[in-house]
């Protein structure tokens, strides 16, 4: 009985054991077809459906895309649609250098290159001369090394550049006086391939590049490691040097990034070699102007197949009117060279003019020029209209429409208001006076005039004073803050916001003595660039509204023919509305119309039928005329600024000339220099655009 009991156990038990190795076969089973259908589920999905993408990604992991040269910049237009940049093709032979070149190999290149071409090497200097003759006498240079300095450079005394140095100096002139002609071209083509970047290309000639000299640089690039022919590009300048320095540089193919704005371009995705705008407007616009460059795929055998395209940069357009502004330059050019010839104007060197639209502050021209005397007596003419941005300028009574408005603002000022002009004095400081004494004249007759003395009153009320003759003056420091807020909102000691990189301030004043508050007033403090002062008499022509000024006109595609297809046109931008009432403005304007009235201190500026108002400027200035940091120099600068006509205005005039003649010339024998440009240059618009 119980055997059979045993059997039945152990039948059981084998029964028990064939179930679950069947279930777990069939689990194994369900398993290995759920793990094969996910599988071919991920195999159809990335074959199939994304196939292009894996394909795509397969191809940028193993396939070497490079970039062409950079390709051609945008032209820029100016606003008639006249070319004033472009772009024109040169011939150029460039070394870039091969992996593992010897020393030795790249000079035997260099002298061949030298049978092939003629290179102008006048800027060889004896320095580069020496180096070579280290470099073909390799172990005589070092047997100039004395034991001791090898022991000393063994033991560290000496560095490697300690030890490069002494053999340098140990060349001597009987060294390289061996040298000829050719010895010398080749030196000189050698320094050119190893000049900058190892890995960038190297310009070797791109000036006057013969047909022959091409031809045979072409022909033996088998024999000539690193050398190659190409076509390159460079800035053409269809109006020859009008307005060049605004529409600003291009770096080299051979520079590359300028060190000083490398990181600048590295952070927008640049490499090191790309040619890039480096000033003004070509830096200013790099985004629009800057070309698309050519992408090739490098094939197994070394060849290449282009994968995209380059192009040219997008085209842009200037409000410049190339014309106007090519007139104005010469007008300061020969304006320069005639007042130099004047008595009183040794210390005189420069003028500025800037034509624009109050209404929407589009530039029209803007220049400056700068004359310097030669040793034999002759003039060079230099350009100088970054000043225009950069430079500083004390204002003088050009500034007073705005110091009305602050009396009127204030209440320290009403509209009619009857002063008498006379000298006024303030303990401990010198009489202060108007150019004369005019006697009882209202607010319209002091801008005409141009009162020193009538602003003077307003700034003492403005400051809270109580003026008695030759007595202490003490104002309320906070008028300060009062004059420069209201400046301020005219464009005077603040960005005008222009589109060109580095633009300035001016002069603010930090001492608020009294006596300061009423030269401020006038124009005799702090100072201003010449934008600055243009945009001040805008907003007066455009009934308070301060305009941004502004160059770049429109951005158009460089694939069509012409100026057809638009990416982008600027939108005039005002900052902001002076805070007054329209009747104080409106006093101003007044004002401003008679100084450019007969009588008036600006009558002969303009002529009359141009309906012409605006505000002449006489201010002290001040020179450091030998260079040792000082001032020590006084000196009177003339400004003018005006805009017509008075009562629809469309163009304002803004014409400055630092240091015409020294402070202690009377007013009859100093130069009219600012007078006759303000002539020349307004007549000159209203002949182009009436």
């Amino acid at each position: 009985m119980k055997k059979k009991i045993n059997k039945y156990k152990y039948h059981k038990k084998k029964i028990n054991i064939e179930e679950t190795i069947e279930k777990r076969y069939k689990i194994l089973v369900i398993l290995i077809i759920a793990i094969m259908s996910l599988l071919l589920s991920t195999l159809f999905y990335v074959q199939i459906i994304r196939n292009k993408h894996y394909s795509d990604k397969l191809t940028s992991l193993t396939v070497n895309i490079i970039q062409g040269d950079s390709s051609p910049r945008g032209r820029i237009y100016d606003r008639n649609g006249n070319i004033i940049v472009d772009n024109q093709s040169i011939k150029t032979i460039y070394y870039k250098k091969p992996n593992k070149i010897t020393t030795k190999k790249e000079i035997e290149t260099a002298y061949k290159v030298a049978e092939y071409i003629d290179v102008d090497y006048t800027k060889l200097t004896e320095k580069m001369l020496k180096n070579f003759w280290i470099l073909n006498n390799k172990e005589e240079s070092k047997k100039r090394i004395t034991d001791e300095e090898w022991e000393d450079y063994e033991n560290r005394k000496l560095t490697s550049d300690d030890i490069e140095e002494l053999k340098l100096q140990r060349v001597t002139e009987e060294d390289i006086a061996e040298y000829d002609e050719k010895d010398k071209e080749a030196c000189y083509i050698y320094n050119l391939m190893n000049k900058g970047y190892y890995y960038t290309e190297k310009t070797i000639k791109n000036k006057d590049v013969t047909d022959e000299e091409y031809a045979k640089i072409a022909e033996n690039i088998n024999t000539l490691p690193g050398f190659n022919v190409k076509l390159d590009w460079e800035r053409y300048y269809p109006y020859g040097n009008t307005f060049k320095t605004i529409l600003g540089s291009v770096s080299s193919s051979s520079s590359g990034i300028p060190y000083n704005l490398k990181e600048y371009y590295l952070e927008k995705g640049y490499t090191l070699t790309d040619r890039v705008g480096t000033s003004y407007i070509e830096y200013q616009y790099e985004a629009y102007l800057k070309g698309i460059k050519a992408t090739y795929q490098v094939n197994s055998d070394g060849s290449y197949t282009e994968l995209t395209k380059g192009s040219r940069g997008n085209d842009i357009v200037l409000t410049i009117d190339i014309n106007l502004q090519q007139a104005v330059e010469q007008i300061l050019e020969e304006e320069l060279v005639a007042t130099k010839k004047e008595k009183n104007t040794q210390y005189f060197d420069k003028s500025y003019v800037i034509i624009n639209d109050p209404n929407t502050g589009e530039i029209l021209a803007m220049a400056g020029k700068q004359i310097v005397v030669n040793e034999d007596g002759s003039y060079s003419i230099y350009d100088y209209t970054p000043g225009v941005i950069t430079g500083s300028v004390t204002p003088g009574s050009i500034v007073k429409g705005a110091s009305h408005i602050v009396g009127y603002n204030t209440g320290a000022l009403t509209i009619g208001e009857v002063r008498k002009d006379e000298c006024i004095k303030i303990a401990a400081t010198p009489i202060k006076c108007s150019f004369r004494n005019y006697g009882n004249i209202d607010d319209l007759a002091a801008l005409k005039y141009s009162s020193n003395v009538y602003q003077f009153y307003t700034a003492i009320k403005v400051g809270k004073g109580n003026y008695k003759y030759n007595k202490p003056l003490k104002i309320d420091e906070s008028a300060f803050d009062t004059y420069r807020d209201t400046f301020a909102q005219f464009g005077l000691g603040i960005k005008t916001g222009i589109d060109l990189p580095n633009e300035s301030l001016g002069y603010k004043g930090s001492n608020r003595l009294s006596g300061l508050l009423l030269d401020f007033s006038i124009g005799q403090y702090d100072t201003y660039t010449p934008i600055q002062i243009s945009q001040y008499m805008s907003t007066i022509a455009n009934n308070g509204v301060r305009m941004q000024p502004y160059l770049l006109k429109a951005v158009f595609d460089s694939n069509e023919e012409s100026l057809t297809s638009i990416i982008y046109e600027t939108e005039s931008k005002k900052l902001n509305k002076v805070d007054t009432e329209d009747k104080y403005l409106q006093r101003v304007q007044e004002g401003f119309k008679q100084v450019l009235s007969p009588g008036g201190t600006g009558a002969a500026y303009i002529d009359y039928r141009y309906n012409a108002a605006g505000k002449t400027g006489t201010a002290q200035s001040f020179l450091d005329t030998d260079g040792d940091g000082t001032i020590d120099t006084a000196t009177t600068t003339a400004t003018f600024a005006a805009y017509a006509p008075y009562d629809n205005p469309e163009v304002v005039f803004t014409v400055i000339s630092p240091d015409v003649a020294p402070e202690d010339v009377t007013y009859n024998n100093m130069s009219r220099v600012n007078t006759r440009i303000s002539q020349k240059v307004s007549k000159k618009y209203f002949e182009i655009y009436r």
